[in-house]
């Protein structure tokens, strides 16, 4: 029987660097909070600043002595996180673990200030403008890791490059966050193949946490409803994306997610993915079409 992976399996992480986004609350968190627990500095991107300090505070309360920066960063606006990459690279000349986790999950149509759909721009391209300026810090940190969260969800989406963001369809919220959690794992799996074509020693991974109670679900009405009985606590929602991060035995392009029954709740393994995630030619369009979108071209090779 195989023996489950806990957050007391975490390696030390003295010494190392790592950014969380949407870290005041839910997995995002959590991840901090394990990670600072075991001696890393972790940055704290949230969009509301004061809601950021308050986290920075509760995890100092219960992990003394804790390094974390809270960071303001708002990723429906590409001017946010090209301030916050510059803000980290000067304050750091290293990047070990950079968690794209923060998210929004069903809203009204809307759309970021730079006029993309809210979700895709959101969960995707703000996440992928991020990692994109952020990777000269990433590429020169051996043994680094690019974890992206995504979502159960990817195996109800689809890409529309033609209508990325719902202008000429009619918009449903929940097929519009199935293709921005789809848009997750295909930047994952892309990013994961640039990186062993140029042979360098970081990982691009991913995981899900299952059905976890948080605040993402507020829009989500039935899901919401239910939470309260079925879905798991945010700390044990966060242990497929800290294992992710952080176990030795994960290798680039694994997908972790809960081991229990339609990996709703359980503890964290590797799990499959949909078919759309593991297709080469949508991920290699993608790519190129959010390079198009956000202007940051992703300097793998550089």
């Amino acid at each position: 029987m195989q023996t489950r992976w806990e957050a007391t399996k975490i390696p030390e992480q003295r010494g190392r660097v790592a950014l969380v986004t949407g870290a005041n609350s839910g997995i995002g968190f959590h991840t901090a909070l394990e990670l600072a627990r075991k001696g890393a500095r972790v940055i704290l991107a949230c969009r509301d600043p004061d809601r950021g300090k308050e986290a920075a505070q509760a995890i100092a309360q219960e992990v003394p002595g804790a390094e974390v920066w809270p960071r303001t960063l708002d990723l429906a606006r590409l001017e946010s996180v090209r301030e916050l990459a510059e803000a980290v690279s000067a304050e750091t000349d290293r990047l070990d673990l950079l968690v794209l986790n923060a998210g929004v999950m069903v809203p009204p149509y809307g759309k970021t200030a730079d006029g993309f759909e809210l979700q895709v721009g959101v969960n995707h391209l703000g996440h992928f403008a991020l990692a994109a300026r952020l990777w000269p810090l990433i590429r020169r940190t051996a043994g680094a890791r690019v974890v992206t969260v995504s979502s159960m969800a990817h195996r109800a989406g689809r890409i529309d490059l033609d209508d990325l963001h719902w202008e000429r369809r009619r918009y449903v919220a929940f097929q519009a966050y199935g293709q921005s959690k789809l848009a997750n794992l295909l930047f994952m799996k892309e990013l994961d193949r640039r990186i062993r074509e140029a042979g360098l020693p970081v990982a691009s991974v991913a995981a899900h946490p299952g059905w976890t109670r948080t605040n993402l679900a507020r829009h989500s009405g039935f899901m919401a409803f239910f939470s309260r009985w079925w879905a798991m606590e945010a700390a044990q929602g966060a242990l497929p994306t800290l294992r992710a991060a952080t176990d030795p035995a994960v290798q680039g392009g694994d997908y972790l997610g809960p081991d229990g029954p339609f990996e709703i709740r359980g503890w964290p393994r590797v799990v499959g993915c949909s078919a759309r995630a593991r297709d080469p030619e949508m991920a290699r369009r993608l790519w190129e079409a959010s390079e198009r979108a956000t202007g940051v071209s992703f300097p793998v090779l550089g």
